[in-house]
């Protein structure tokens, strides 16, 4: 009877060494390297990842069985193989989306790219949705007035504010579109901006109404990394009222998330819409990836006096001029 072969060594520690990187590869917050550089930037694609990932693991184990060598090869083909399924499960986990349901307000965000999508294309948009709240990074002050002023020959009353640039950054504006049935608000100039690129924070001039923030921090990139993380930190702060709603590109996944949360939330005290309601997998960025392989960059966050009913990124607007696409989100008073 032949004996059977034990595994050699140097199987067992490739796999046991592949297997801890695959779960630091697929988890990086487990040793908090989730907003240093590089990772914090691949990491948004999870689903490019698991991809990329896959075919390596199919290519390496082609090898394997070719030279009939189930040493180092099939070890690393496993490994690579559970990071792509570790990727993957984490993108169905978070979710794909459930049917739109109404609330007590729509929150609507899109990048629209420097004026890249047309005013028209913006009024479209906030006419199809019912939206009552409309935050616009990289729109500047005359688009926010041409796009109102489209939507109130149409009958929908909006009222627009701006925040030009951030002290020291970039000149790229950030607007903001309220219902004029939320009543009158007002910027809080007192509270600075993020660094880099502008944000802003609105409040009813009544006090009765959902503190509005209007969020664009800097992206990950390796020259502004501390940027990017004082912007996340600034939402955090912000997200400390519990009447808060923050909208707009956060050149971030709710991975850069992990480690900012307060009071049971995931950024400060916000919980994220699309995670609440299961459509965390949807990515916004860029548009020419598929919503399986883009990055879930822009957000709706709410404080804990809001809850998600329904989020949706839109694909009707690929062609519109913008890299991201919008996204809408119901929500609604606890």
């Amino acid at each position: 009877m032949p004996m059977l072969r034990r595994p050699r060594l140097s199987f067992l520690v490739v796999l046991l060494v592949g297997g801890a990187v695959a779960s630091i590869v697929v988890w990086p917050q487990m040793i908090g390297i989730h907003r240093v550089p590089f990772i914090a930037n691949v990491l948004s694609l999870r689903g490019v990842l698991a991809g990329v990932l896959g075919v390596l693991a199919v290519l390496v184990g082609g090898v394997a069985l070719w030279r009939r060598r189930w040493g180092i090869s099939a070890a690393l083909s496993l490994a690579l193989a559970a990071a792509s399924l570790g990727h993957a499960g984490v993108l169905v986990a978070r979710g794909w989306g459930a049917p739109a349901v109404g609330g007590d307000l729509t929150v609507v965000a899109w990048n629209a790219y420097g004026g890249g999508a047309s005013a028209e294309s913006v009024a479209r948009l906030v006419r199809d949705t019912g939206a009552d709240v409309v935050s616009l990074p990289e729109t500047d002050a005359f688009a926010a007035a041409e796009i109102v002023g489209i939507l109130a020959r149409e009958g929908v009353s909006m009222r627009h504010d701006t925040i030009a640039a951030a002290p020291g950054g970039e000149t790229i504006p950030t607007s903001i579109l309220i219902s004029t049935a939320l009543g009158a608000y007002a910027r809080d100039a007192s509270i600075a901006s993020t660094p880099g690129l502008p944000s802003g924070v609105w409040r009813p001039v009544d006090g009765r109404g959902p503190v509005l923030v209007a969020a664009h921090p800097m992206p990950p990139l390796p020259r502004v990394m501390d940027q990017w993380d004082a912007g996340l930190r600034w939402i955090a702060q912000r997200c400390a009222d519990p009447d808060v709603i923050v909208a707009g590109d956060l050149n971030a996944t709710v991975d850069h998330f992990v480690g900012l949360g307060a009071r049971g939330g995931m950024i400060g005290g916000c919980r994220d819409a699309a995670a609440a309601v299961g459509a965390g997998a949807q990515g916004t960025w860029p548009v020419r990836l598929p919503l399986a392989l883009a990055a879930p960059i822009d957000h709706v966050l709410v404080g804990e006096g809001w809850r998600a009913e329904s989020f949706t990124v839109l694909t009707d607007f690929d062609a519109a001029g913008s890299d991201h696409r919008p996204i809408v989100a119901t929500l609604a008073r606890h």
